[in-house]
Order: structure tokens, then sequence, then C-alpha cells
């Protein structure tokens, strides 16, 4: 997947992908792979693939997305029936429907908030991809208990077949053409009423590409996350009705609703660089009574419109503060409009002009780190609020698997704090590895939870080390040596004791290879069953329901039906599918509970276990 190409919007790629010959669908994999070393030139709204010294694939990117097949064109003998055109267009990130550029003028045109910062991960029980921890709107009125439709079904049953498509050939084996079949299929859910199942399984084939083109910001934890939601939501939805159904359904925009004056102050920023094409920033402000509001600035682009956003004018009435200024200065807004999520909307009748900020131990913003940790993270948990406003002592660096971590103390609780984003052009690591060399230093950070055990959480803001009036947005403002205590020193980082703390590994690390290695893989790698397996471990351990469910994932990947003569028939994926489904909300709900017992909170995995509702 190239950054350097405009978005393509899904039923583009599936048309181009569907018309080629059975024969040119067998290269298309290798075409993908020649095209996306090839360079590329951008012209205005026009990016050209040198296909080679002679012959050229032009997409046309009006508005910054292709939305049309014939913006695609070649200029080779074969054109328009050749694998160029389907290989630029799967090559390309995928575009949403509705992409996000700039806020809508109208409440009621506002976008939906696609622009969620790519540090969040997926939770199968989010609703909307939505920036998490804002403030809640109005709660919509309880819809008529009226069922799916007979064209939603059928849509949401395709999606379900060609998810279970993906999950059964894995990273490995699910190329171009099994996306395209999910990315049509996501089209035909997003015309027939079904834009969260259509976003779930755009969400899926974009983490997809990013692992078979060795995207160093891929993470497989968002994949499976992003699976397990197409698979569960699809699952719900012919079932539903009324309020849940109006859930599944999700909305292809936010409703903005008028919410008069607003005096807010801002908090920090962050960047947004996602794995679709999107980037920009988001900025998070709070008012007097602790309500969080952001403002954004998100369209398609690379890392250097992530770090450049920052310094972009807010849209918001007449104001010309920089979102850099907005997140250390305040605003008082009239006329303002809000969507559920806390977003501020940018219509004609909204006004916004510069006021005074405030310092985060100052009021009001004081009362955002009063609340103790472990309330906080129930109602990350519970809620998807996910910010977290603490105040640490940091402790210095600790060596995992994926890299140093920086470790610090919360209330007697031991914090590894993360880089939000792996891209080295957001100084979120070298950050991190900075502020490891102040160790003993108490301050105030803002950070996202991770679920699970040890305690986790990503880093977004903190105090300045040595300067407590100043802030630090880990994602934009870069720390220097000088800006560290006199004393500081940069200890070598512990390491980590090998294994887990729970035994839940055993059951995560398996639903983790069916994804990247498909269903085949894991049948070869199955424990064997009785006292000796996975399964009778777990149970051994008090986690008897991860161990019958381990056991039935293990059994329905081996199972294969032959034919009268001995050979092998065409797998259904469905079984597999439910089976790693039940597995991966198990694991979720699990590790949603150990974590609110390492903070001390209540978790509620309702949210987790709605997605294998059946009635």
């Amino acid at each position: 997947m190239s950054p350097d190409l405009p978005p393509v919007a899904p039923s583009v790629t599936a048309e181009l992908v569907e018309a080629l010959s059975p024969r040119l669908r067998k290269r298309l994999d290798a075409g993908i792979a020649r095209l996306a070393a090839r360079p590329v030139v951008r012209e205005g709204d026009l990016v050209r693939i040198a296909v080679d010294d002679e012959t050229d694939v032009v997409l046309h990117a009006q508005g910054g997305t292709v939305s049309r097949a014939d913006a695609i064109r070649c200029g080779c003998l074969l054109a328009p029936d050749c694998l160029h055109r389907a290989a630029a267009a799967s090559v390309a990130p995928v575009a949403a429907d509705a992409p996000v550029a700039e806020e809508a003028p109208v409440a009621e045109d506002a976008p939906a908030a696609q622009d969620r910062p790519a540090t969040r991960s997926v939770d199968p029980g989010d609703p909307d991809p939505a920036p998490a921890g804002a403030h809640a709107g109005a709660t919509p009125a309880p819809a008529p208990a009226e069922g799916a439709t007979a064209e939603q079904r059928a849509a949401a049953r395709a999606v379900h077949a060609a998810a279970a498509a993906v999950l059964e050939a894995g990273t490995d084996g699910a190329g171009a053409v099994l996306q395209a079949e999910l990315l049509r299929a996501a089209h035909t859910a997003r015309l027939a009423g079904l834009p969260r199942a259509a976003a779930a399984a755009i969400s899926v084939v974009t983490g997809v590409r990013a692992a078979r083109s060795a995207d160093p910001a891929y993470r497989l934890t968002d994949l499976v996350a992003a699976l397990a939601a197409t698979l569960g939501i699809t699952r719900r939805v012919p079932h539903a009705t009324g309020a849940e159904l109006a859930e599944l359904r999700g909305t292809v925009r936010q409703p903005y609703r008028p919410d008069g004056s607003l005096r807010l102050y801002g908090l920090f920023s962050e960047p947004v660089l996602t794995a679709t094409g999107y980037a920009g920033v988001v900025t998070w402000t709070a008012d007097a009574e602790g309500r969080l509001y952001t403002v954004s600035d998100v369209a398609p682009g690379g890392p250097a419109r992530a770090t450049g956003a920052a310094d972009r004018a807010v849209r918001l009435g007449d104001t010309a503060l920089t979102h850099r200024e907005l997140s250390r200065a305040g605003l008082a807004v009239s006329g303002a409009t809000v969507s559920p999520t806390g977003r501020l909307g940018a219509g004609a009748g909204v006004r916004a002009v510069r006021a005074a900020g405030a310092a985060w131990r100052a009021e009001p913003l004081d009362r955002l780190w009063s609340a103790p940790a472990a309330e906080q993270v129930a109602r990350a948990l519970n809620d998807g609020q996910d910010l977290l406003f603490l105040e640490v002592t940091l402790l210095g660096s600790v060596r995992e698997s994926t890299g140093d971590c920086l470790l610090a103390d919360c209330a007697g609780v031991p914090l590894r704090l993360v880089a939000a984003h792996d891209d080295p052009s957001l100084p979120y690591r070298d950050n991190l590895r900075l502020l490891a060399a102040a160790r003993g230093s108490r301050l105030r950070i803002v950070a996202r939870l991770v679920p699970g055990t040890p305690p986790r959480a990503l880093l977004l803001a903190t105090e300045h080390p040595t300067d407590p009036d100043a802030r630090v947005d880990a994602g934009l403002d870069r720390l220097q040596r000088a800006d560290l205590p006199a004393d500081a020193v940069q200890d070598p980082p512990d390491t980590l004791p090998a294994g887990d703390e729970a035994p839940l590994h055993l059951l995560r690390r398996r639903v983790h290879q069916a994804v990247s290695g498909g269903r085949r893989v894991l049948a070869l790698s199955a424990s064997p069953h009785g006292e000796a397996g996975d399964g009778a471990r777990l149970r051994r351990l008090g986690l008897a329901t991860a161990g019958d469910v381990l056991d039935d994932l293990y059994s329905t990947a081996a199972v294969r039906s032959r034919d009268a003569f001995g050979r092998l028939l065409p797998s259904d994926a469905a079984p597999f599918a439910r089976a790693w489904l039940a597995a991966a909300v198990c694991a979720d709900a699990i590790e949603r509970a150990l974590c609110a017992g390492a903070w001390g909170a209540a978790a509620d995995t309702a949210s987790a276990s709605g997605l294998l509702t059946h009635r």
C-alpha cells in the first residue's frame, strides 16, 4: 500500500478486479508487487505511475479521491482490460465512501468522525470510529422494534462470508482478489444502509494490505480487532431489532446539535496518521465542567501533513489560532454545534474568538486529574472514554519484545507508557526515550488506555520535565536533552522476564496466529487435546471458558471433509469463523477483566460478549 497514491473508493477496486480474466487474476498479486516499486509523480489531481519507460498508469483523484473506475487509465496495449489498472487500485489506500476533509459548514452535513487518531485501538464493541473520551451528547430516541430489511440481511451475510474467507486464508493468503471481494461486499453494505459494517470491512482490507506490504505501522492487534468487529456486527444484523439494530447499522454522518455558548480551555494536540491515507491533527479542549471537546483538521495526506497541520489555523469561526496555539490557549464559542462524541462543528453560524487558557494544575483543568486512576480506567473500559489524566513518577525504561517503553508509578500501579505511533516522522518514541532519563520526576500526563496486563497506556501529552508551566504534546513537540533535569542519567533499560503474568497468551496467540497464517497454519500447530493440551492448562488455571473455546478453535480448524474418492472438498469457512470469533471475544473479555483488576477498577464485558448474541 503506497501512501504516495490517492485513496481509491472500494467500489472502484472491486469493479476493476472483477473485470479481469481468470488468467490475469492469478497474476494480480505479482503485478501489485511490481507496481508498488515503480516511481510515482503527482501533477495536481493527476498521479502517474511509471509502469515502464513508455507506459504510465494515471489516476485522476478529483477532490483527493479516485471515485470512478474510468478515473484510472493505462497506456498499455491491453487497456482498459489490463492488469495495471486493477493493480494500481489495489496498491493505493482504501478510501471511505464519504471521505473526510474539513468540517462541513452546516450541522446536518457534518462528516462522520473517520479522522479518529490512528493511535487508538479498535474495540470490537465500538459502534462508530469516533474519537473516544469526548463529551457525550444527547441520547438518541429508542428505535422502533423493527428488523433489518431483506437487502440489509443479504448485505450483512455477504460481508460476513467475505470476511470469513479472508480469515480462512490469513494475511499471507488473502491476496488482491479476496480483498476486492470484501471491498465489494463493504460497498454493498453501505448502499444497504449498514455503514458500520462497511467501515469495519474496509479496516480489515487496510490491515491486510499493511501486513502484506510489511508496512512498519501495521499492528496485528488492530487487524484482529477489525476482523472481530466485522464478523460480530454482520453476525448480529440479521437477527437484531430496534435500538440494537440501529447501533449495528451505525451512521454515515454524525448528527451535530446546537450547544449554545462554550468557554473552552486547550489541553493538547495529537497528530493523526491513518493507514487509509488520511492525516492531520486533533486538538482536545475541555469546558469548566470537565467535558471534552475536539477540533480537527484531517484530510488525505501523509506524515508531512500530520506534522504540519498543527500549525494550520483552526477552522472554527473567525479565530486565527493554530492548533498548536489552541492546545495551550482558550476559546470562546457562540452558536456552537457539537456531535455526540464532542467534535465541534464549523457551520456558518459558529463564532469563535481567542480567550485565556489555563494551566493543567489550575482550575478548571485541574479537576480532570482529581478522579482516581481506577475510576478513569473503569470509565475507559465500560464507556469507551479512553483518555486517562494521570499523575505519575517516572522510573526509567523497560525493554520489551516490541521495543523500549517508559516505566512509571501511578498511585502504586506500575504503568508502562508506550509510543502512540511508530512512524519515525512523529517524535513519540524519541520523547519516551528522553523522558526515561528523567527518573524520579513527578509529572501529570494525558494517556490513552491499552487494555491488558501489565497496565499499559499510550503517552499523548505530558508536563515539561523541568518547566512546570509548559506542556509537551508527545506526537508533535520534540524534547531535547537540555530539557531534562541537570542530574538526568540515561541508564540501560531493564529487561522484562519472559512469559505472561496470566495464561491468556495461550488463547490470544492462537487468535492472532489464525489471522496471520489462516486456518491451515492453525490446524498444523494445534496442541494435543486431553490433559496435555493448552485448553486443559487454561481450565486448570481457572479459565474454563477460554479452554473450551480454544479446543473448539483447534477442532474446527482441523475439520475437512472428503469426497468418495478421499479428495479434500472445499472447506466451509463459516464454522471456523464462528469458532475464531468466540475465541477473540473471549480473549478480549478476559483481557479487559485482567486490566480492570490490575488497576483496581471494575470492567463490564457485555460489549465484547454482545458480538456473539444470536437470537
